[in-house]
């Protein structure tokens, strides 16, 4: 039997593409998940990480959505661009789990089995 997640701290899911770098940060707070999506924007400062919209979900949904694309087995994913590929979204992902767990996995247009469906609800609950 895998490894389940049981509880989590904090999650981010970092993305860059042509059009930008956006973030998803996930942080366990009581009963609820907190989802914030931040954008990096440049300023005459620089370059600025900038909070978008917050949303909350039951923290039991979250653990579902987690276990349910097997987060567990991400860890140490590297996924290599692919050959023949121009363009394309990369990702960095950071789970602390199970207090104690760090889980991490990077790619550049290469994604573990269950990313697209992660983000695909993650998405879907920041903007309703």
């Amino acid at each position: 039997m895998r490894e389940k997640v049981e509880s989590f701290s904090k999650i981010v899911l970092r993305e860059s593409g042509m059009r930008g770098t956006w973030e998803y940060e996930i942080i366990s707070r009581d009963s609820v998940a907190e989802i914030t999506l931040y954008m990096y924007r440049y300023t005459e400062n620089g370059k600025e990480r900038q909070a978008e919209c917050s949303k909350t979900c039951p923290l039991g949904e979250m653990t579902e959505l987690l276990n349910a694309v097997n987060v567990m087995k991400w860890d140490g994913f590297h996924g290599k661009h692919p050959r023949g590929v121009l363009d394309g979204i990369m990702f960095g992902f950071t789970a602390g789990v199970n207090e104690g767990t760090v889980i991490k996995a990077e790619g550049s247009q290469n994604f573990p089995k269950g990313y697209k469906d992660f983000v695909r609800r993650i998405e879907e609950i920041v903007r309703s």
